[in-house]
């Protein structure tokens, strides 16, 4: 029985000291009281071996429990209230045409969130997609209509405005994503079907994931969490414990299309490099290389190897074709010259094969298009390590923006 409670107020102390750290608070009113228990508890004669008594532990363990939950649960209510104001509902009013071609309204909703003083509201691309008209209806019922400033569907961001007057609430903040833990407590604010200001809370499940893009591209430095996100939860914010925007609820994983318990947001950093851009120019620009490459796996070095081809290494990206005028044509990367007919597909005998950009490896178009998204911008001079006929050499590329339709 001793042994059980030394476990859980061992276990309680170390709850709320994680608490208490990513709180950024002290419960005052409990410590106090816990460290004058303690005194008042211990025999007079008790020597510094004496284990407590039993009953001292249990009351130990309940008042850091109830401290600890209590501290949670005041800073939970706390985020909500300074925060749900600033959560909006994006109603998108569209049109589709049936088999006659005559038009059928269309209607579906999203969250936002207030991103400045001037009514701009970041929200998710696919919210946005396709509105005839946007409606914006904030946490006191007010409803105001709202026009696209910017869109990037490579990153599923958008930013709409509103003009709100002094009726528009306080503008969130951004944190600084490379700065989350897995195990880090957030919130989610949002209006999953239709039922707005609704919170979810969980943790953050993991960090650096890469999801599809709304253009059928990949997103880098996507979080996942186990927050409850459901549909007209996206565009919503995914906050810490401080209020600060940690990222962009946009996706989940389920077979049903209800939360599974997987969800993924679009990074504060990433928000944080492309929504200035949507703002000033109404577009972001994407770097771009100009090689079609294709992924060197075991099972596509078994095909070219049987064909002839002489390759070297066994990872790696082996490029196709480079586009005339393009950075990688520039920098003088060299795609396929000779090619041989294996049934119905051409497959290459030669070509460069990508291994690291800035010392970074590349084994998948993924890795080199979350690399070039998220840690270069256009009119970087980057370094590239190539093989070529056995030889490594480097060359360097200054990346270009990505033309429409590339």
């Amino acid at each position: 029985m001793r042994n059980r409670l030394l476990h859980r107020w061992t276990l309680a102390l170390a709850v709320l000291g994680l608490l208490l750290g990513g709180l950024g608070c002290g419960l005052s009113g409990v410590l106090p009281t816990i460290g004058a228990a303690t005194e008042a508890s211990a025999p007079a004669t008790a020597t510094a071996t004496a284990a407590p008594p039993a009953a001292t532990l249990a009351s130990f363990a309940a008042a850091e429990e109830a401290g600890a939950y209590a501290a949670l649960q005041a800073q939970t209510i706390s985020v909500y209230q300074a925060i749900g104001p600033a959560v909006v509902n994006i109603t998108n009013r569209g049109y589709a045409y049936d088999m006659f071609m005559r038009a059928v309204p269309q209607e579906g909703s999203g969250s936002g969130f207030v991103y400045d003083s001037d009514g701009h509201i970041v929200t998710n691309y696919h919210v946005i997609k396709g509105a005839e008209q946007l409606l914006v209806t904030l946490a006191d019922g007010l409803v105001f209509e709202a026009q696209i400033v910017g869109e990037d569907p490579s990153n599923d961001l958008a930013v709409i405005r509103i003009d709100a007057g002094d009726r528009l609430p306080q503008p969130v903040a951004l944190a600084d994503s490379d700065q989350l833990q897995v195990g880090q407590f957030v919130l989610a604010i949002g209006n999953p079907y239709g039922l707005d200001q609704t919170l979810t809370t969980g943790v953050i499940s993991a960090l650096g994931r890469v999801i599809e893009s709304a253009d059928g591209g990949f997103i880098g430095e996507a979080i996942q969490t186990d927050a409850a996100i459901n549909p007209g939860n996206s565009g919503g914010p995914l906050l810490d414990l401080s209020g600060q925007v940690v990222g962009v609820n946009s996706q989940i994983l389920s077979p049903s299309g209800a939360s599974a318990g997987i969800g993924f947001a679009v990074s504060a950093n990433t928000i944080r490099r492309v929504v200035p851009a949507l703002i000033a120019t109404g577009r972001y620009p994407h770097p771009w290389l100009g090689a079609r490459t294709v992924d060197l796996t075991p099972s596509t070095l078994r095909v070219l190897r049987e064909v002839g081809m002489d390759l070297s290494v066994e990872t790696g990206l082996l490029v196709l074709q480079v586009v005339p005028g393009s950075p990688a044509d520039l920098a003088g990367i060299r795609g396929a010259t000779r090619w041989a007919r294996v049934g119905r597909y051409q497959v290459p005998l030669d070509g460069d094969v990508i291994q690291t950009v800035n010392g970074a490896p590349v084994d998948t178009l993924q890795e080199l298009t979350v690399y070039l998204e998220t840690r270069t911008t256009v009119g970087d001079a980057i370094e590239i390590t190539i093989v070529r006929d056995g030889q490594e050499q480097t060359v360097t590329a200054t990346l270009q923006e990505q033309p429409a339709g590339n």
